[in-house]
């Protein structure tokens, strides 16, 4: 014989797997530490200082460059 499943408990057992995989998933993006958000930000600064020193004047004389 088949086992009796109550439908209304295993959708709640499934919505709360669902809740809790979903707040893993959040803790692992923005659960960083102080210092952790602080090299990060240096880091994004630090390269966009590179990109903007590496970046090439464009020529006054080239048509379609403003």
């Amino acid at each position: 014989m088949a086992e009796i499943v109550n439908l209304r408990q295993a959708r709640k057992r499934k919505a709360r797997a669902d809740k809790a995989r979903d707040a893993a998933e959040n803790r692992a993006l923005h659960g960083r530490t102080l210092s952790e958000r602080a090299r990060r930000k240096q880091e994004a600064e630090r390269a966009a200082r590179t990109l903007d020193g590496a970046r090439l004047d464009p020529d006054p004389g080239e048509p379609g460059r403003d």
